[in-house]
C-alpha cells in the first residue's frame, strides 16, 4: 500500500473517500467540524437523525456530501473525548480502513492522525496508524489456487493509497519517517504471521532455516545454520532428545543483527521453534491438534523482529537463536521416564514428553552464554497453563532482574502488546526435584506456566533474562483463526528502547 504525508482540509479533498471522527454526543473531530461547517450542517442533522451515535469503532460512509469535494465522507465513531487513548486511537483506525475496504474504495485521505490522543506525538500516531492499517489489511494467501480473472479484478479495488494528514506542517518530515517505522514493524508483524499461518508440512525446521538465510542475504545479516552432527558435538542432548522421533531433521539457527558498537554486549533473542507438535508419546488430544502448527511462534517473532529491526537498521548488537524441530511419537521417540543431557551438563528426567518446548530451550540458553549478552529473552508458545492464567490478551511475563522486566513491562505498553508480570520464587523450585535426575521436566498441573519457567530459569543463570509465555497471545482460535504476529511490537519497542539510551 502506498501512504502519502500531507497538511489537508477536509472540506477541499478530491478524490475517492475523506476519512473523519465524530465523538460521542454529537461533538466533531475538527477535520468533521469543517466539513460540516462546508455543508451547512449537513453531519450534524445526520448525527441528530441518530444514523451515527459516535461510539467507538461505529462507521457511516456518506456520499455526495454538499460542500465537500470527495465522493465520500465516512464517519468514525471516536467514543467520549475523555477516554480518547492510543488503544481507542487503533481501534478507530481499524475500524475506518475496515469500512473502507467493504466499500471498494481504492484510495483515502485519513483525518485521524490529527486527533489529539493525550500528549503522544505526531511520530508516535503516524506509525501506529501505519502499522493498524497494514494488519488490517492483511491476507493470506499464500497457499490458495490462483485467483481467477473475475478476482483478480476484485483485488484490485482493495485500498491502494491512503494519505495521512497532519495538523502541523513543521512535522512533515517526522511523520514521513513514522511511514517507514509503521511499514517496518508491519513487514516483521506480517512475516511473523505468515509463518505461523503456513501449514506444518510446508513450515518445517528447514524452511524456517530458509527464512533466515533468505533474512541474511537481503539484509546483510550473518546467519549460522547448526545441523545434527555439530548439536551432538555440543552436547545438546536435551535439544535432540525431543527431535529424535521426527523424519524432519532438526536445525539451529543463528542470527546476528550488529550494527552497535563493536564493544557493546549484545540482546539475545531466543525463539521456541517446534514446528508440529504432537505431544510426542504423551499424545495431544486431537480436537484442535492442526493449531499446534503454531508452535514455532516464538521463532516466528524472532524472525520478524529481526525483519523489523534491519528495516530500521536499529542501532545496536541482536543475536537470535532459534532451536527448530518437530516433536513427532515414533519409535524412537524419547518416552516418558527418559533421562536426557543437556548442554549444560544437568540431566533431565521426561515425566511427560509434550513439555518439549523448555527441553529445547533450556540448551539454546546455555549457547547463549557465549555470547556475554546484556541480556536474553526468550518467546515461547510453553504453556496452556498461562493462556488459563492469562487470557488471550497478556502474554506472561517472568524474570530473574527486576529492571529487565520492567523494561518488557514499559515496551509492551508503549507498543499495545502488554505483558504481565507473573511470579517465579524459590519456593516452586522443589516442585521439578526428580529421584534420578537433577531435574524433572514437569512440575505438575498447579502453577504450570510457573514451573516451566523455573525450569528455565536453571538455564540462565549467568546473565539477565527474561521469559515470555505467548501461548495464549500468538495465535486466534475459531472464525479468525490466524497468527497475530505478537509479541513482534513489544520485542521492537524493547530494542528500540535500549538502542536510543545507548545512543542518547
Amino acid at each position: 500500500m502506498e501512504f502519502n504525508i500531507k497538511t489537508a482540509h477536509a472540506e477541499k479533498q478530491h478524490g475517492h473517500c475523506v476519512i473523519v471522527g465524530v465523538y460521542e454526543s454529537h461533538q466533531l473531530s475538527n477535520a468533521a467540524q469543517a466539513i460540516d461547517d462546508a455543508s451547512n450542517g449537513y453531519i450534524t442533522n445526520i448525527l441528530k437523525r441518530g444514523d451515527l451515535d459516535g461510539k467507538l469503532e461505529a462507521t457511516l460512509m456518506l456520499h455526495n456530501v454538499p460542500g465537500s469535494q470527495a465522493e465520500r465522507v465516512l464517519l468514525v465513531g471516536l467514543g467520549k473525548p475523555a477516554d480518547f487513548t492510543e488503544k481507542q486511537f487503533c481501534k478507530a483506525v481499524r475500524a475506518s480502513v475496515k469500512a473502507v475496504a467493504a466499500s471498494g474504495t481504492t484510495e483515502a485521505v485519513s483525518f485521524l492522525a490529527e486527533l489529539p490522543v493525550k500528549e503522544l506525538s505526531v511520530r508516535w500516531k503516524v506509525a501506529h496508524l501505519v502499522e493498524v492499517v497494514l494488519d488490517a489489511t492483511y491476507r493470506f494467501d499464500a497457499i490458495k489456487r490462483k485467483k481467477t480473472a473475475t478476482e483478480e479484478k476484485e483485488a484490485k479495488k482493495e485500498l491502494k493509497q491512503l494519505t495521512i494528514s497532519i495538523a502541523d506542517a513543521n512535522a512533515l518530515n517526522e511523520a514521513e519517517s513514522a511511514v517507514a517505522e509503521g511499514r517496518a514493524l508491519a513487514a516483521g508483524v506480517s512475516l511473523a504471521k505468515d509463518l505461523g499461518n503456513l501449514p506444518p508440512n510446508v513450515c518445517t525446521p528447514t524452511y524456517l532455516a530458509e527464512q533466515a538465510l533468505a533474512l541474511g542475504k537481503t539484509y546483510g545479516l550473518k546467519i549460522e545454520i547448526l545441523e545434527t552432527d555439530a548439536l551432538k558435538e555440543l552436547g545438546m542432548g536435551s535439544f535432540l532428545g525431543v527431535t529424535q522421533g521426527s523424519e524432519e531433521p532438526p536445525k539451529f539457527i543463528v542470527m546476528q543483527h550488529l550494527k552497535g558498537h563493536k564493544d557493546q554486549k549484545p540482546v539475545v533473542l531466543v525463539g521456541k521453534g517446534v514446528t508440529f507438535d504432537t505431544g510426542g508419546i504423551s499424545l495431544k488430544p486431537g480436537a484442535e491438534m492442526d493449531e499446534m502448527k503454531y508452535d514455532m511462534c516464538g521463532a516466528a517473532s524472532v524472525l520478524g523482529t529481526f525483519k523489523t529491526i534491519a528495516e530500521m537498521k536499529l542501532p545496536l548488537n541482536v543475536i537470535g537463536i532459534i532451536p527448530t524441530c518437530e516433536n513427532m511419537p515414533d519409535g524412537r521417540a524419547t518416552r516418558p521416564g527418559d533421562v536426557l543431557t543437556s548442554m549444560s551438563g544437568l540431566t533431565i528426567e521426561v515425566l511427560n514428553t509434550d513439555a518439549e518446548g523448555r527441553l529445547i530451550l533450556c540448551d539454546a540458553l546455555t549457547y547463549a552464554e557465549r555470547f556475554e549478552p546484556s541480556a536474553v529473552v526468550d518467546v515461547a508458545t510453553l504453556t496452556g497453563a498461562c493462556v488459563i492464567a492469562l487470557g488471550h490478551h497478556a502474554s506472561g511475563l517472568f524474570s530473574n532482574n527486576d529492571d529487565l522486566a520492567k523494561e518488557l513491562l514499559n515496551a509492551g505498553e508503549a507498543a499495545l502488546d502488554r505483558a504481565w508480570l507473573m511470579p517465579m520464587w524459590d519456593d516452586y523450585q522443589p516442585l521439578l526435584d526428580s529421584n534420578f535426575a537433577d531435574i524433572a521436566n514437569i512440575g505438575g498441573r498447579a502453577g504450570g506456566s510457573i514451573t516451566a519457567a523455573c525450569f528455565l530459569s536453571r538455564f540462565a543463570k549467568k546473565y539477565e533474562w527474561a521469559h515470555l509465555d505467548i501461548a495464549g497471545t500468538a495465535w486466534k482460535s475459531g472464525k479468525e483463526k490466524g497468527g497475530t504476529g505478537r509479541p513482534v511490537p513489544l520485542l521492537t519497542a524493547f530494542l528500540v528502547a535500549r538502542a536510543n539510551k545507548l545512543n542518547a
